[in-house]
């Protein structure tokens, strides 16, 4: 059973995606910024964008009925590499024992380009396989 969960964002209706999908076990979170009530935070803070970026995602796995020591894989996207250390920074203070794989690679731009970060989560669950979703 696949489910599609939407966060009420404005891009997901004109592109045409849901901010998580869950599918058996597996919880699969679309890309996240530091977007919130349609502004974008942190302006000119990797770090900070990071931060928020990964909150919103972590808010999108419990939703789903997973949790963060259930993330077994993270992407950062940035748009200067510069950004890496202050984006891994970030990323450690969350995941540094859950220690999921990850990536980080060097983009051109984004949406909006205040963005300096996007982020992906996957998550993996077996009480979902089991059917104990919320």
């Amino acid at each position: 059973m696949i489910k599609r969960i939407s966060s009420g964002g404005p891009w997901e209706n004109v592109v045409g995606y849901s901010r998580v999908v869950v599918a058996g076990p597996w919880v699969l979170v679309a890309g996240c910024t530091s977007t919130v009530d349609g502004e974008v935070r942190h302006e000119n803070d990797a770090y900070g964008q990071t931060k928020t970026a990964f909150g919103i995602a972590l808010q999108a796995v419990e939703q789903a009925g997973a949790e963060a020591e259930d993330v077994v894989r993270t992407r950062i996207y940035v748009r200067d590499i510069a950004d890496a250390e202050a984006a891994g920074r970030a990323h450690h203070e969350i995941f540094g024992e859950i220690r999921p794989a990850t990536t980080m690679i060097e983009v051109s731009g984004f949406i909006d380009h205040r963005m300096l970060v996007e982020i992906e989560v996957d998550a993996y669950s077996e009480a979902l396989q089991d059917g104990d979703r919320p």
